[in-house]
């Protein structure tokens, strides 16, 4: 049942129907007493039972859901904390593919027997997840390689549960208060670049080629060679290199292997693609990093790649700079720039809660800090996240998960390690070398806190930037057409699915599924609501759009 699209659908988009509905009534009851004790003990069982009964589903459909849950697991800018607690428990936890099915795979994409590539293979995978299965063979000259198969079907069941995932999302956005805090149509175009690149292995063979280039000269890293030409679509061959997880401490101590280096060495690899403008490993989870016998560090999997921007690098340096020089204007300039406020954000009010925020932990020993305070400093942030209109950026959203996962790493491996004094002296060094523009950052500040002592007036550089005002509104414009691009494709896949809901009600009654039959009734009755409401909603959008245009 799990591999038919509209039991899938059903299943998806009815469990979002029930969480919606369970937090709409409950909002309701408790509206007035809602920071009452009662309120919120209850308020974090709802939101546990929802993430368990999540888990389980994902767990049971594979698929999207797996990494989805993965995906939300890191977002605390979007996710409540009890429900973040759950997610974590949620890994690629997914049965073995039978040979027979697998080597189908691979003979289609070979266009004939595997044999004559392969000298021998193994027939179980030594290692199994969502997207792929990994197998252990020999080439005829005798080269060790690793296979990596695309799971059969399983890029039918992605796209399967995308058009579920589209559905969930103009929910979440009309019913919930997520639409207001961050952009859910953008963050649902990033999951369909990021995951969908992965159920291309071309796109992965072009990522662990760049990768190659990057670390060519690196003796502290090392990157798997590929046969291009034995790879497709569906198949990625690359060499076999030995070595255990990073986190494997009993292999560490056995080899001799200091812990605390090792974790020093990996943080200054992972900040560099961090710190500068081109591609960063977007899911550097234990599988992913080995290490060999002698200390070498082994990066694997490339198929969850993200990418820092030019202009996004510059932000990032500017917000830097901002905070190294108590610049609080900048540091609100940055953020805006990397997209991580909306449109109706206090500006003023967020400058202060930043200030203070920094100044009461900048001002501490940080050679002090213990688990305490850094678990303080991180739920200050995230009350600034729920309180103020900030968001993560749809595009860097990846790259918040993959530092959460790659933090959780370097902790395992050092549980005392001080990422601020590591990363110090390569921020300094970053800072001194970046360049915008043709100028080196020196030069930039040097102008910058000049200027002020020239008599520049600061109201004269309130009226440089008044292209940013028109900028803003341009902006706006282009928000509206996207809504209303997104109101169109709601209009037309609810149409469809009250379709499909009809034809599911009579899977159901044929297959005997009275739990099939219920749910597509029940989801025709809601698609036709909202493709009422979606229809609403798109004349408001239109007549507002005309009136944006007059304003222009």
């Amino acid at each position: 049942m799990k591999n038919i699209a509209i039991y899938r659908i059903i299943v998806i988009v009815n469990m979002a129907v029930k969480f919606f509905i369970q937090i709409i009534l409950f909002q309701k009851r408790y509206q007035h007493n809602w920071s009452s004790d009662q309120a919120q003990r209850k308020w974090e069982a709802l939101l546990k039972k929802q993430a368990a009964e999540y888990r389980e589903t994902a767990i049971k459909l594979e698929g999207l859901l797996i990494k989805l849950g993965q995906f939300l697991s890191s977002r605390a800018d979007i996710m409540p904390q009890v429900f973040l607690n759950e997610l974590e428990e949620l890994v690629d936890r997914v049965p073995a593919v039978f040979w027979e099915k697998a080597k189908k795979v691979l003979e289609d994409e070979w266009n004939g027997d595997y044999g004559a590539i392969l000298h021998k293979v193994s027939v179980e995978p030594v290692a199994s997840a969502s997207i792929g299965e990994v197998y252990h063979g020999y080439l005829h000259n005798g080269d060790s390689v690793a296979i990596k198969i695309q799971r059969p079907g399983i890029d039918k069941i992605i796209r399967t549960d995308f058009k579920a995932m589209r559905i969930v999302m103009w929910l979440a956005k009309t019913f919930t208060s997520y639409g207001k805090r961050m952009d859910l149509s953008k963050l649902y175009k990033e999951m369909t670049i990021v995951i969908g690149d992965e159920l291309n292995f071309i796109k992965e063979l072009k990522n662990a080629t760049y990768f190659q280039n990057r670390y060519l000269d690196s003796a502290e890293m090392k990157i798997p060679s590929y046969y291009q030409e034995y790879s497709t679509r569906k198949v990625l061959v690359m060499e076999w290199i030995e070595g255990t997880r990073i986190t494997d401490l009993s292999f560490l101590e056995k080899n001799g292997i200091n812990r605390d280096e090792l974790a020093e060495r990996l943080f200054k690899a992972f900040l560099e693609q961090i710190l500068q403008e081109g591609r960063f490993h977007a899911d550097p989870h234990p599988g992913n990093i080995m290490v060999q016998s002698d200390g070498t560090i082994v990066l694997l999997d490339f198929g969850m790649v993200g990418t820092i921007q030019k202009n996004d690098a510059v932000a990032i340096r500017r917000l830097v700079e901002g905070i190294l020089f108590d610049d609080y204007d900048k540091v609100i300039e940055a953020l805006e720039a990397l997209r991580f406020l909306l449109p109706h954000a206090n500006k003023e009010k967020l400058k202060d809660v930043i200030r203070t925020l920094i100044n009461t932990y900048v001002e501490r020993d940080f050679t002090q800090m213990d688990d305490y305070l850094v678990q303080q400093i991180l739920d200050d942030i995230q009350t600034v996240i729920k309180e103020e209109p900030i968001q993560l950026p749809s595009e860097l959203a990846f790259f918040g998960r993959a530092i959460s996962t790659f933090v959780g790493i370097l902790y395992i491996l050092n549980p005392k390690i001080n990422i601020l004094e590591i990363s110090k002296p390569l921020i300094m060094e970053w800072l001194r070398d970046f360049k915008e523009d043709g100028r080196s950052s020196a030069v930039g500040l040097i102008q910058q806190y000049l200027k002020p002592l020239l008599g520049v007036p600061r109201k004269l550089d309130d009226v440089l930037n008044e292209p940013k005002r028109f900028r803003q509104l341009q902006e706006e414009k282009e928000q509206l057409r996207l809504r209303e691009s997104f109101y169109r494709s709601v209009k037309r896949d609810t149409f469809v699915f009250m379709i499909l809901s009809l034809i599911g009600s009579y899977i159901g009654v044929i297959l005997d599924q009275t739990e099939l039959i219920y749910g597509s009734v029940a989801t025709f009755v809601i698609s036709t609501l909202f493709y009422l409401r979606s229809l609403l909603s798109y004349r408001r959008l239109v007549k507002r759009s005309f009136k944006n245009e007059s304003k222009g």
